[in-house]
């Protein structure tokens, strides 16, 4: 997004909400802006923890770009456009599936961290700093992606159960389900660790 742009548009409409935003773009495009300021730093971290940094800038990229090309079949009803950010952002990872699994067993080699200062995860900076960041990688990559995915957008992307349903475009039981069998292997593989401990309840 230009400057000019991003700039401009922090202040014509501070108090609109996201579905607000999106419609107003259908006819003035430069409204789009704002969605990218607003949610582009945290679908980075979210894509970086997945598929680290290299891989993330072009995904999220082009998650917007394919928001954008999407605007006018998001649902007005939803004020909060995370959840379906995340869903385009997770299709993308998806395809680079091998890339991924790469990634997390490199990192299960190595225990360095790409982004030690998210936010967005204090369970991987506690079980970092218990010394097991390299299990927890290793677990991740032998997930299941449908698990994989649900987990993540939980606890990395911080979404409640019913937004990351909306995400990955499912019922909210396969969510449960999904997390369920996430967090009983992860448990296994990390010698009765919880990974969700600190997650929403949903």
């Amino acid at each position: 997004m230009p400057p000019e742009m991003t700039s401009d548009l922090a202040t014509a409409s501070p108090a609109a909400d996201d579905a607000e935003l999106i419609v107003a773009s259908l006819t003035d495009t430069e409204r789009f802006a704002a969605i990218f300021d607003r949610h582009a730093e945290r679908i980075h971290h979210y894509v970086a923890r997945r598929v680290g940094t290299d891989a993330a800038e072009d995904i999220v990229a082009e998650t917007f770009l394919t928001a954008f090309r999407k605007r006018s079949s998001y649902d007005p009803e939803r004020p909060d456009a995370r959840p379906w950010l995340y869903g385009i952002a997770t299709t993308l990872v998806a395809r680079h599936h091998r890339s991924e699994v790469r990634y997390l067993r490199a990192l299960s080699r190595t225990g360095v961290d790409p982004l030690p200062e998210s936010p967005a995860d204090g369970v991987v900076e506690r079980i970092t700093a218990q010394d097991h960041m390299r299990k927890l990688a290793g677990a991740l990559a032998t997930l299941g992606r449908g698990d994989r995915d649900t987990l993540l957008l939980v606890v990395w992307g911080e979404l409640t159960y019913e937004e990351a349903a909306r995400a990955l475009g499912v019922p909210v039981g396969t969510v449960r389900s999904r997390l369920n069998r996430a967090r009983r292997k992860l448990r296994e593989r990390l010698g009765g660790i919880d990974p969700m401990k600190e997650a929403r309840d949903g």
